[in-house]
């Protein structure tokens, strides 16, 4: 289950984060993606990779600093039409403050960070 039920689409359209519902189901990329509405499960469909976050869905902060962290889903910001999840909101602040600088970082580091021995929670 991708980013533990959370619809990635209402980041988007409610600017909220929203659970999603098993009725609304959608498997792209290996994982089933869950959504609110049949509405935002197929704008999910139509174009996964605008809705889905960057970094796999995880921390945005870690993957600049080289490490493969989970996230926390109120620990968002869309940057440039993309979503970014931090794993808490005072890491997220820490992402915050130099975020074009830790985006490029993440960028170089990714997506070699997925061959990490270690997922920190």
């Amino acid at each position: 289950m991708a980013l533990d039920g959370q619809d990635v689409v209402a980041y988007f359209t409610q600017s909220k984060l929203v659970m999603g519902v098993s009725q609304f189901k959608h498997n792209w990329g290996g994982t089933t993606w869950m959504f609110a509405s049949a509405a935002n499960r197929d704008m999910f469909a139509k174009n996964p990779e605008k809705y889905a976050p960057e970094y796999g869905g995880y921390c945005a902060q870690a993957a600049s600093e080289g490490n493969l962290v989970a996230t926390q889903p109120d620990a968002w910001k869309i940057v440039n039409g993309k979503l970014y999840l931090n794993y808490d909101k005072k890491v997220q602040a820490q992402w915050m403050g130099d975020i074009p600088g830790h985006i490029a970082l993440a960028n170089k580091n990714w997506p070699a960070i997925l061959n990490n021995k270690e997922l920190f929670r």
